[in-house]
């Protein structure tokens, strides 16, 4: 096949699926509202309800709502039927998921579902299906086309339910002010969590060089050459004065004089950029980004705490 066929291939089955949604985007009514409002008000979680391609489209709503600050729980069709109708209590309301509403699976099963919980609400491209009929709010998820060829692989049906299952995830999000901070709770592992919750001060390092503002030459080389920050802080008292970077030093070495009289404040940077240990780590790379420096000094109370590095934070993940 030549490749601009199979660009073409591509280009229609986008262009397909769009169409459906953007019939599905004019059938959002009253009847999506109730559904929402009914799981809003819900005093226990949702139970998403699936088999085959809709169990798979069903388990990915379902980690979208929890991700997102609705509990929620997958349940296959055919796994129900044999015993696991235990997980559905009273105060729980179920969404079922099928594009005919009518395998037997889901038929069987739909009476049970409506009879267990506080409400069925049936995602179906069928309205005159089995599951149309037990169902207490329809969303309608019919297509007229399938993307697929044979018009047999659910393609733009499944398209148009994880699409309205992701209008549903945000409409309950705004309902329940769910914020940056709550979606970070859910997600403390992966980067998402860490850009939105992780400090500084989980991302020092572990060395911490220093020097006197009176330090001669050599004790600022040692200094700096028994980290990996390429870096030394210069301190008066407890109060930082500035850094001298490897650089700075062969600048200096650089110069016609006599480096034994140097002092370290002879050759630092005055005023470097600090920042509080207790601020996002996300905003200690803003800072690293917007002054073009590979370390950033981290500060307790205004005092010397320690150095952050660009290329851990990096590694970590932090952007």
């Amino acid at each position: 096949m030549e490749r601009a066929n199979i660009i073409s291939i591509a280009k229609t089955t986008l262009e397909i699926e769009i169409s459906e949604l953007e019939k599905l985007k004019s059938r959002i009514d009253n009847e999506f509202v109730k559904a929402v409002e009914v799981i809003h008000s819900a005093k226990g979680k949702l139970i998403v309800v699936g088999i085959g391609k809709s169990a798979h489209v069903g388990n990915k709503i379902v980690a979208t709502l929890n991700s997102t600050g609705t509990p929620s729980q997958f349940l296959h069709a055919s796994e129900a039927i044999h015993g696991d109708l235990g997980v559905i209590q009273k105060q729980d309301v179920v969404l079922c998921i099928s594009n005919s509403g009518n395998s037997p699976e889901i038929a069987n099963l739909v009476p049970f579902l409506k009879d267990y919980s506080s409400a069925l609400i049936g995602m179906t491209g069928n309205r005159k299906s089995k599951l149309a009929e037990f169902s207490e709010i329809i969303l309608d998820t019919h297509v007229d086309l399938e993307a697929c060829p044979n018009k047999l692989a659910p393609t733009s049906s499944t398209t148009i339910q994880m699409a309205l299952g992701d209008a549903l995830a945000i409409c309950l999000m705004e309902l329940n002010d769910f914020k940056e901070n709550d979606f970070a709770k859910f997600h403390p592992g992966g980067s998402l969590g860490k850009n939105l919750t992780a400090r500084v001060e989980q991302f020092l390092s572990s060395q911490k060089p220093q020097v006197s503002e009176n330090a001669p030459v050599r004790d600022v080389i040692i200094s700096i050459s028994a980290s990996s920050h390429g870096i030394t802080v210069v301190t008066k008292e407890d109060e930082i004065i500035g850094v001298i970077t490897d650089g700075d030093l062969r600048r200096m070495l650089l110069k016609d004089e006599d480096v034994s009289k140097v002092l370290a404040k002879d050759i630092m940077s005055a005023h470097p950029k600090t920042i509080e240990k207790n601020v996002l780590a996300k905003d200690a790379m803003k800072v690293l980004k917007e002054n073009n420096i590979g370390q950033l000094i981290v500060t307790e109370n205004g005092k010397y705490f320690g150095i952050i590095d660009l290329h851990k934070l990096l590694d970590e993940g932090i952007i």
